[in-house]
């Protein structure tokens, strides 16, 4: 534990002059979750895959928060970027990542753009990603910044995700980074046989559940739970 303090602290305390700061930094990040994997209940079930670590080390995440929170863009935990919205915390990120299990060829759609950091780390990792955001600041944001930073295989748009992005079904892999009530039926419609889905689930103050969702090839779903997370509740008219 006394090797995870440390990290945390030099993380903090690093005054973020450049670039090479900002890399030692997500270096650090990126130990420090492997460190954290580790103390996991059942790491044969959440062991995170090199390639996502890839990922979660390419992506500038300081790049993708509030100026005012970019001194703490390393640290293992959510921040506020404004309208009421987080950026997840990193472990939870790669771990939802790891869950739906893409490679190169896939098409995933996200629900919940957010700052655009989750769809940034997909898009390290899959040929196309389809973002869609509710709060138009924060979908017009991350268009700008996603966009300056050069990812060039990322859509957004700005709607309500429960009913996810029916023109470019189906998707490969799903990931919804708020937390519904129940499962959209129309997210399942448009996930592909043997394509998978994470989401959290429950109400906003009580206990939400992190499942992962597989599609059959029949159509059938299978659910399986990854623990208790909290998440930001996914709004909209429904």
């Amino acid at each position: 534990m006394k090797v995870l303090t440390g990290l945390l602290l030099f993380v903090s305390m690093l005054a973020f002059a450049d670039d090479a700061d900002y890399a030692a930094a997500r270096a650090a990040m990126v130990e420090e979750l492997w460190l954290y994997a580790q103390f996991v209940d059942d790491p044969d079930e959440t062991r995170i895959s090199d390639a996502v670590m890839a990922s979660m080390s390419t992506v500038k995440r300081h790049e993708l928060v509030p100026p005012s929170e970019r001194r703490y863009s390393y640290e293992n935990r959510p921040l506020p970027i404004g309208y009421g919205q987080t950026i997840s915390q990193p472990y939870i990120v790669a771990l939802m990542t790891e869950l739906i299990d893409v490679d190169g060829g896939d098409v995933v759609l996200e629900v919940g753009t957010g700052s655009g950091y989750q769809a940034a780390i997909l898009a390290e990792l899959v040929d196309h990603v389809y973002s869609i955001e509710i709060i138009a600041a924060l979908a017009i944001r991350a268009k700008q910044d996603l966009e300056r930073l050069g990812y060039t295989n990322i859509t957004t748009k700005l709607g309500d995700g429960y009913y996810g992005w029916k023109e470019h079904a189906p998707f490969d892999a799903i990931i919804v980074t708020a937390a519904a009530s129940h499962v959209p039926p129309p997210l399942i419609e448009q996930l592909k046989p043997g394509g998978r889905m994470v989401i959290p689930v429950g109400e906003r103050f009580m206990t939400q559940t992190l499942l992962l969702l597989e599609k059959t090839e029949k159509g059938e779903v299978i659910t399986r739970q990854y623990g208790a997370v909290r998440f930001v509740p996914l709004t909209g008219e429904h």
